[in-house]
């Protein structure tokens, strides 16, 4: 690992810093539905070599003199597994409505700031020797994809366990915090001379050979840039307008292959189902409380992760982009939707989001918050396990992410395991005061998708569980 790798990247520091106002926190929060209570001997081992394996869990942040460098991933002197991992019995209801407003809580409170951001909570008692786990990780420790290869050192392929290569201890750490500076600051301007001598040689080509075309490529870079970081002044949904520190947690469960079969009769992607299945339902929500959207704002994230990269580590990039709602026609929408997103991916200006966050940083914090705040939603989909999964000899039945809001009305998060899309809905309760509505909704958005498929698979639906009682927009 570099000194540039040691630190958070300019990307993380800009979310981590935007957590002085709560509302954009960075929290993820993955619920496991189990067939069984996990050995828990047996768990402390996997998780002891999974906390070798992937170093950075057992690191904590600590911030540079005079923010001279981005805070620094340092080995936790004090590092204690079983303060990390716990094992609560849940009361009586002890169901998923119980294990769903345990992930709630956690979903609602920070990070001890001293410690490695991440805690893991083994809930039993459920109905028929069944448990979950839940784990809280900041997202400046993994994003989705980071996750599932995280999962990949924890997680076993049957229920007799799986023999994983031995991880020696973590070297400890060397250099003072002159030296780490120092250190940082080379690293730092070395990447970018090395960048620029790169580009500089086909920049010089094409300025000779195609001075025209040149100038082009810049004025459509300098746009590009505009268009990633313009500040965002107004909210596109006239309902979901409220914000809080308030959230409720949702889920649903949607079969995989009616999806897929939707998703080939568009010649789109599933994330294009999946999206276009988000918009129907969103429309359908506004429709009830007696408003027509044209457009919805959605921040999605675009990985910019590569062959190579260490395991876990947040490595995405956050678009935020208008998407159409009053499309006619389901294919018509995906293919619409599919458009839209292809040409956020191939925005000049992606490549460039750390630069683009390191310039933010420079600005003061509140100047900037509020231009998160008039996003609609985040969306996320993330592809899971096709095979079955164990944790200390407990199978794996359900995989619930629920990513958080950053200021947004609602994230919504899918997750496929074993042929079912795992849908997690994490709502501010300002801006969704009836959460069980719009899960309804969604679901007619997921079931309008699905019919494309020729009807053969089971209709989507929301997972019941009598959730808490509604809150006050504030709670």
């Amino acid at each position: 690992m570099t000194a540039h790798d040691s630190h958070m990247t300019q990307s993380d520091l800009f979310t981590w810093s935007m957590e002085q106002d709560p509302n954009l926190r960075s929290t993820i929060v993955t619920v496991l539905m189990l067939d069984a209570e996990p050995d828990w001997d047996r768990l402390l081992r996997v998780l002891d070599r999974g906390t070798r394996a992937v170093p950075r869990i057992r690191h904590r942040l600590v911030a540079a003199p005079w923010g001279l460098t981005p805070p620094r991933w340092t080995p936790d002197p004090d590092f204690d597994l079983r303060w990390h991992v716990r094992h609560l019995a849940l009361p009586e209801p002890a169901d998923l409505a119980s294990v769903i407003e345990f992930a709630r809580t956690e979903v609602m409170s920070a990070f001890d700031p001293a410690r490695p951001l991440w805690r893991l909570t083994v809930l039993g008692g459920l109905d028929g020797g069944r448990s979950a786990l839940v784990l809280k990780v900041h997202h400046s420790l993994t994003d989705g994809i980071g996750g599932i290869q995280i999962a990949g050192e924890i997680l076993d392929f049957s229920r007799a366990g799986t023999v994983h290569a031995s991880v020696p201890a973590p070297a400890p750490s060397e250099g003072g915090v002159f030296g780490d500076i120092v250190a940082w600051n080379w690293s730092a301007g070395v990447d970018l001379v090395r960048a620029g001598v790169a580009a500089l040689p086909p920049i010089a080509r094409r300025a000779v050979t195609n001075p025209v075309g040149a100038v082009r490529d810049g004025v459509a870079m300098a746009e590009s840039l505009l268009r990633l970081a313009r500040p965002i002044t107004r909210t596109l949904s006239p309902q979901m307008t409220g914000r809080s520190l308030g959230r409720r947690l949702a889920v649903l469960e949607v079969p995989l292959e009616p999806l897929h079969g939707a998703a080939r009769r568009a010649g789109c992607t599933v994330n294009d189902a999946f999206l276009a299945s988000v918009l129907i339902g969103l429309r359908v929500y506004h429709s009830r409380h007696g408003h027509q959207v044209e457009q919805l704002r959605v921040a999605m994230p675009i990985s910019l992760r590569h062959t190579g990269d260490p395991i876990g580590g947040n490595r995405i990039t956050i678009a935020r982009f208008a998407v159409p709602v009053a499309v006619d026609g389901v294919v018509d929408l995906m293919r619409a939707l599919g458009d839209t997103v292809e040409r956020w991916r191939r925005e000049p200006a992606i490549p460039l989001s750390n630069a683009v966050a390191a310039a933010f940083n420079r600005v003061p914090v509140g100047l900037v918050t509020s231009m998160f705040k008039h996003v609609d939603f985040v969306a996320s989909n993330v592809p899971g396990s096709p095979v079955a999964l164990y944790v200390a000899g407990a199978k794996v039945e359900r995989v619930y992410a629920f990513g958080p809001t950053t200021g947004t009305a609602f994230n919504i998060t899918l997750i496929s395991h074993t042929g079912t899309c795992c849908i997690g809905i994490n709502s501010d309760t300002a801006a969704v005061p009836d959460p069980a509505v719009l899960a309804e909704c969604l679901a007619d958005g997921f079931r309008t998708v699905a019919a494309l498929d020729a009807g053969e698979h089971d209709s989507p639906a929301p997972v019941d569980h009598p959730g808490p009682p509604e809150t006050a927009p504030g709670a």
